[in-house]
């Protein structure tokens, strides 16, 4: 059972908010140059679609920055509202007061310690991106990375865990400078003047054990709210086990307010899996729902033909393209649950525990498929059009099922 959600101050970002009793928030980030804003749109509206709550940009350069305040206006004239979170990394300082437009049309600043400045100057650069917040009203994510950890902290750490009678192991030690990082620059942003609502908190890591340790540590330590993602976490089943393993241990202990998925993508891949992904993991988990789940059995032996795989791919795919409109009609339906199965073993029974489920004819089976909705056998489907007459039925289901808005 998932425990209890970590207490942590609510941060308002746009029209979303994170912490506090709020649902756990589903980010993405764009990979596209900022400073092509057609491009830009065109993916922030295809994550925005594919439901993520939040989506970051990078605002690298003097073009990027001058981009934000025309992508965000295009966004809003296509009637998406999406808050854009600006990344910034080395010249935040410069970009947030020399283009005051960009400033206020991003909801959120992330703020890397590591990569603001050295010595003097990083004090003076993170001041001024704070002011900036300051000025503008808006939250900040405080995201310290291990590869790009504040140096001058990190040495200075490890001098002082070598004088030790009994040293800690270095990496024990750099795990320390991440959440110290974290930690001081909050209080340092407290202290020039943002207001605690207005702060979150990440220490990345690529390390599955790793970061669930780092979270464990800083959740005991604070009560900012807390983002959680598994930093360059790789391609495909790679990425997608790594970032699960670590976020569904740190989900299940009550940590995190809100979850990204680094995927590298495939050659030509869509940008919005990491959006999937981490939706699926929350509603795996049961801690939200976003889009029906299809339930579907492996096959075996006994599953000679394709028929089931191909109809569980179909209708997975329908049903998410479909609720971007179910979702605007339709009280609750984002908790249907639909199974597709195979053979006659566990067909019939996993069938009745969904909402509607069908039970497609294995090797030497009879050439039929029962349909059960809401655990009662109600049709058999046969032919070639099984498909298109099981999806007919599903679109009857939610338009007969669940309320209109």
């Amino acid at each position: 059972m998932v425990q209890k959600r970590r207490h942590s101050v609510a941060v308002k970002i746009g029209s979303v908010t994170i912490g506090g009793s709020n649902p756990i928030v589903v980010q993405s980030m764009t990979n596209t140059d900022t400073a092509n804003v057609e491009t830009t749109v065109q993916q922030t509206q295809q994550l925005a679609a594919a439901g993520s709550e939040l989506v970051r940009i990078t605002v690298n350069t003097i073009e990027a920055a001058a981009a934000v305040a025309k992508i965000r206006e295009k966004l809003d004239a296509l009637g998406c509202y999406v808050p854009l979170v600006g990344d910034f990394h080395y010249n935040g300082h410069r970009l947030l007061t020399d283009y005051p437009e960009c400033a206020q049309a991003l909801s959120k600043y992330r703020i890397n310690p590591g990569n603001v400045g050295f010595g003097k100057k990083r004090d003076d650069q993170f001041a001024v991106m704070i002011e900036q917040a300051i000025l503008n009203d808006k939250p900040v994510r405080i995201g310290v990375n291990w590869g790009s950890l504040d140096q001058e902290l990190l040495t200075k750490m490890m001098d002082v865990n070598a004088k030790k009678t009994n040293p800690l192991d270095a990496d024990d030690v750099m795990q320390e400078a991440l959440i110290v990082s974290a930690l001081n620059s909050a209080e340092q942003a407290e202290k020039i003047g943002l207001s605690r609502d207005h702060i979150i908190l990440s220490c990345k890591v690529s390390g599955v054990q790793k970061l669930i340790s780092v979270y464990r540590n800083i959740a005991k330590r604070c009560d900012y709210a807390l983002h959680l993602g598994l930093t360059e976490a790789g391609m495909g089943s790679k990425g997608i086990v790594a970032s699960t393993a670590s976020i569904g241990v740190l989900l299940q202990e009550g940590i995190g307010d809100t979850i990204r998925i680094s995927l590298t993508p495939e050659p030509g891949g869509d940008r919005c899996n990491e959006v999937i992904v981490a939706q699926e993991i929350l509603q795996t988990m049961g801690l939200r729902s976003f889009t029906p789940l299809v339930t579907a059995c492996p096959g075996c032996g006994r599953t000679t033909s394709t028929v089931f795989q191909e109809l569980a791919d179909s209708i997975q795919a329908y049903v998410r393209s479909q609720m971007p409109i179910w979702r605007e009609k339709y009280i609750g339906v984002e908790e249907m649950n639909l199974a597709v199965m195979g053979c006659v073993v566990n067909g019939p029974g996993e069938s009745k525990h969904a909402d509607i489920g069908i039970s497609l004819p294995g090797t030497g089976e009879n050439p039929s498929a029962p349909v059960f909705i809401d655990g009662k056998k109600t049709v058999t489907l046969k032919g070639d059009k099984i498909v298109e007459d099981f999806r007919n039925i599903v679109d009857k289901y939610v338009e007969n099922k669940y309320s209109k808005k």
